[in-house]
């Protein structure tokens, strides 16, 4: 029995990198609660299984790795579930789990939700402003937690690529003046990572300072392989580095592909590991610098 227990916690450890799980911590996006919305920062939000939803004070969850494997890379996390829950589990925890095996900082973005049932949120207002706060408060923790602050991007998941894309392609300035000092920071990210995205707010022409992008979809995936084929047509007129990967097979929702029976799916994440390094994205001393 006891050695049944240690090879089930071995396969655990083999599908989800045993990294960082205790070293947890969560700071919310605002102190005294989301702008305009302060009281309804004490509500709980609401989670099940793999989900969570009622996420009135939006927050992040921080996961370091081990000092000794630390490259200085960060990537904020959002997880998909159609603007009405988000997959926390599958798309939050896991890809930070693996981010972490390879030496990256992740950061799971719990945004508010615009299409949860009586929610008062919109997409291009309240959850972009999650967003791209969530991009400036880990600038503002860039020392305390080790990370370059010329290496931090921006992944999602489904409904989470949309969040991506108004991060991503926002055109607003820095704000000099803020009051609050978080805000003064850029929120623009140096490269984005989009798994299966949704189609929204994807701009008709790139503009020349966009990021570096990492896409990823399967081919009968009839949600979201549209935006990754508009995506890298338009990434390539604006010539800006890209990469990108269509498999035939997975459909939506394959999540960090451990489930899959399908190799190609199952391995994907290697995929990205070898980008990012590639792209000098995990070598301190040759960063691509943001454009």
């Amino acid at each position: 029995m006891k050695g049944v227990l240690i090879f089930l916690a071995a396969s655990q450890c083999m599908l989800f990198p045993c990294f960082a799980q205790d070293t947890t911590k969560v700071i919310p996006l605002w102190e005294n609660g989301a702008p305009g919305y302060e009281n309804r920062k004490n509500e709980p939000e609401q989670a099940k299984d793999y989900w969570v939803k009622n996420i009135q004070n939006p927050s992040i969850t921080v996961y370091l790795p081990p000092k000794e494997k630390a490259t200085g890379a960060a990537v904020v996390i959002c997880p998909g579930g159609g603007h009405r829950l988000l997959v926390y589990n599958a798309e939050g925890r896991d890809p930070a789990l693996y981010l972490n095996s390879i030496g990256v900082a992740a950061v799971i973005l719990k945004y508010r939700l615009a299409r949860e049932e009586n929610s008062p949120y919109q997409l291009e207002k309240e959850v972009k402003q999650d967003g791209l706060r969530a991009m400036r408060l880990v600038r503002s923790h860039a020392k305390e937690w080790n990370i370059d602050t010329n290496r931090i991007g921006i992944m999602g998941f489904s409904a989470g690529g949309e969040v991506v894309a108004l991060v991503t392609y926002d055109s607003s300035q820095i704000n000099l003046q803020a009051k609050d000092p978080v805000d003064r920071l850029s929120a623009k990210p140096n490269f984005q990572i989009l798994i299966y995205p949704g189609p929204l707010f994807i701009p008709d022409v790139i503009p020349r300072n966009a990021p570096p992008a990492f896409l990823l979809v399967a081919n009968d995936d009839s949600c979201c392989s549209p935006p990754i084929m508009k995506l890298l047509q338009k990434y390539r007129e604006a010539k800006i580095p890209v990469e990108a990967h269509i498999y035939s097979q997975g459909n939506h929702a394959f999540n960090m592909g451990y489930r899959s029976n399908l190799q190609s799916i199952h391995s994907w994440p290697q995929r990205l590991a070898d980008w990012l390094g590639d792209n000098h994205f995990l070598v301190p001393e040759a960063h691509i610098d943001s454009r």
